[in-house]
């Protein structure tokens, strides 16, 4: 009972309580919008064949967590002074960009479910080998080597659990990240269209 009310615990803590496999702090935000990112987005921007490619390239470049800001805001202005600073180019750029990390973001919190979920039903079956063991030894004479099985399998269990949850930190971090970049990259953008 003990590492289920553990993880209940940590489940109250996170600030949505419409998904109960939702183990993280922040609140659960299923998809992000470009529009909250970027003022005024235009439909349907068409590129020339001439851009495709390098709108292109400095999107996945940009997509890229090793490329710092810094490093980004040298690409972007290299982009305006090879190409121009067209804001519906750039909204372009940061569209692609958009997409691709919302897609990884996306990725990452089914993750992050899946192994919630896997917690729940360790933490369940922890708590079920437990009762187990209590009843086995309440009884006259108890199966010493059924409580043996049972407590190696309960010690191999926990440790798990513990490890897991230590991801499960991390994890929940990720999707934070992410959003803080597409953030940073949709300003660096709108700066550089002036």
């Amino acid at each position: 009972m003990g590492v289920a009310m553990s993880f209940a615990t940590s489940q109250a803590l996170a600030a949505d309580f419409s998904d109960p496999t939702w183990p993280c702090i922040q609140r659960k935000v299923a998809g992000l919008s470009m529009g909250l990112m970027w003022q005024n987005p235009t439909e349907n921007v068409a590129l020339g064949d001439d851009l495709k490619g390098p709108v292109h390239d400095l999107a996945a470049a940009l997509t890229l967590q090793r490329v710092d800001m810094d490093a980004a805001k040298g690409m972007v202005a290299d982009f305006t002074g090879r190409h121009g600073a067209d804001r519906d180019v750039l909204q372009e750029v940061f569209a692609q960009v958009f997409h691709s990390v919302e897609s990884r973001r996306t990725r990452i919190m089914g993750g992050i479910g899946r192994v919630s979920t896997g917690q729940i039903e360790l933490a369940q079956r922890i708590d079920d080998a437990r009762s187990e063991m209590d009843r086995l030894m309440a009884l006259p004479e108890p199966d010493y080597d059924q409580v043996d099985k049972l407590e190696e399998q309960l010690d191999w269990d926990d440790r798990i659990y513990r490890e897991r949850q230590q991801t499960v930190s991390y994890l929940c971090e990720s999707p934070v990240l992410l959003e803080k970049r597409l953030f940073a990259i949709a300003q660096l953008l709108q700066e550089a269209a002036g």
